[in-house]
């Protein structure tokens, strides 16, 4: 049996395929340009966020953890709605599925949001602003990728449209 024979040689593990898909994908300027975009979406957001959760925290004496998922409210619609017509360009989708699948993905960006900012402000003892945007930004990452494959990309479906990839 050759091992350059495809037919031969053994499936690879799904870690393996998937490591292989994530090296294809880091050579596309495209890629490169949508986490940009995305990035600077991403920091609107996050200016969003943070304004809307000091002003409740500070000025309305909001539970931080209330705070923080009333200011993701606020910053989850700003984010979409850029992220849908200008970082991924998916307006030929439908605007519903983008939207639940998104909504999705943020819900458990929030979760892990929420889990680092109880951490940091209880255990850790950070400043509950500070504490915020430390949590937001170790989010971010894993919000990415589920928006990028799942919301807006390759594993949405037909149905999400990929006007200009």
């Amino acid at each position: 049996m050759q091992r350059d024979d495809p037919i031969a040689a053994p499936r690879g593990s799904r870690a393996t395929d998937h490591a292989l898909r994530v090296r294809r994908g880091l050579r596309k300027p495209a890629n490169w340009v949508q986490l940009v975009k995305f990035s600077a979406v991403g920091a609107s957001g996050y200016v969003v966020n943070l304004a809307v959760y000091t002003t409740l925290v500070h000025a309305l004496d909001v539970h931080y953890i209330l705070a923080a998922v009333m200011a993701f409210c606020v910053a989850v619609t700003n984010n979409f709605l850029w992220n849908r017509h200008w970082t991924f360009a998916a307006r030929d989708g439908h605007m519903g599925f983008q939207a639940a699948r998104f909504l999705a993905v943020s819900l458990l960006a929030l979760g892990f949001n929420l889990i680092v900012l109880e951490l940091l402000v209880s255990a850790a003892g950070v400043e509950k602003v500070l504490a915020q945007a430390i949590a937001i930004l170790a989010a971010t990452p894993f919000n990415f990728i589920g928006n990028k494959l799942w919301s807006f990309g390759d594993l949405a479906g037909p149905r999400a449209g990929r006007r200009g990839r």
